[in-house]
């Protein structure tokens, strides 16, 4: 069950203006398309694992467990602070958690809840007790800063939440939880070299350009909604729940246009849909547990409240999974 939110984002704040003084675009055309007013940068003296240990920080806090009892961490990135190692045992390090697990895992915008998952059945199996699970990124990094159509939409940050053991009716009960990926897919959202495989980034194949995220926004925003939609309406059967008994829908977020028209689809009324992406952008794997940390210290949850959480992402990966909210206060 989850006992403890957190978020951390960095401290320079881009604004569509500021991008708008070296692109063409401007906040009108970026807000109509995206719904994004800003979004937040981190600087080069920041990494990933600073803010994934930044919001591990606050969501110990939140959840009152100093760093003694945590025993897992594990990193939801696309952007880790390098190829090799993962960045998990970093964050590890840098809490002072001492030889616990840490790894990463990578599935892009989907990669929360995969982490989420995995902690899910690693306190299931008895092989831990508390798991900080984190969704981090400097994507920011991975941009072709003169390609308007992914350089306005993402942002910085972290978020993390501490699981524990716990059983179904208690507040912050993690549900079922459904995954799933289309391999055929790989190249709709995908940075085209830097691999073993190609590791060049000028390579014949990529161009100049081929070590930058690139996504075919088009195609990518009917499967989000497809695919977010049927694997959300999956977990709401196998956890006995009607659309109506959702309190929340917290979804991905990529743009909000995807939001609105998978609310639409799911039968969640536009209030009841967590967004905070006019604040901070596509945070990519962050974007799930910024949001909910974001929505807590808004007050929006009351301990109960049923959420329906749901994300899709490059690989192609997805993922949907039903929770409570638990009695926890705003740190």
């Amino acid at each position: 069950m989850v006992a403890g939110v957190g978020s951390r984002l960095p401290s320079r704040c881009v604004t569509n203006d500021d991008l708008a003084r070296t692109l063409d675009t401007s906040d009108e055309w970026i807000r109509a398309r995206t719904g994004i007013a800003r979004r937040y940068v981190a600087d080069a003296g920041t990494d990933t694992s600073d803010l994934a240990a930044g919001a591990a920080e606050r969501a110990l806090a939140s959840a009152r467990l100093s760093p003694a009892g945590v025993d897992t961490v594990i990193v939801a990135t696309t952007t880790p602070d390098r190829p090799c190692p993962a960045t998990a045992p970093t964050v590890a390090a840098k809490l002072g958690l001492g030889p616990v697990a840490a790894f990463d895992v990578s599935a892009v915008c989907s990669g929360f809840l995969y982490a989420l998952a995995t902690a899910s059945g690693l306190i299931a199996s008895g092989a831990a007790e508390h798991v900080v699970v984190i969704g981090a990124e400097t994507f920011s990094r991975i941009l072709d800063p003169a390609d308007r159509s992914t350089s306005v939409i993402f942002g910085d940050g972290a978020g993390a939440v501490v699981l524990r053991a716990g059983t179904p009716d208690e507040p912050g009960a993690l549900g079922p939880l459904l995954l799933g990926s289309d391999g055929t897919g790989v190249d709709l959202i995908t940075v085209p070299a830097g691999g073993p495989g190609r590791p060049d980034a000028a390579g014949a194949d990529t161009g100049s350009a081929g070590r930058y995220f690139t996504m075919q926004g088009k195609k990518v925003f009917w499967l989000a909604v497809q695919r977010m939609g049927e694997c959300a309406a999956t977990v709401l059967g196998r956890a006995g729940w009607r659309v109506e008994d959702v309190d929340w829908l917290v979804s991905h977020q990529a743009n909000h246009r995807i939001t609105a028209r998978l609310a639409d689809e799911i039968g969640i009324p536009p209030e009841r849909s967590v967004s905070n992406i006019a604040e901070v952008g596509n945070t990519a794997a962050a974007s799930i547990p910024l949001a909910l940390d974001h929505a807590h210290a808004r007050r929006l949850f009351r301990p109960g409240d049923r959420l329906l959480l749901t994300a899709f992402g490059g690989g192609l990966t997805w993922g949907a999974a039903a929770l409570t909210w638990p009695a926890i206060d705003p740190v």
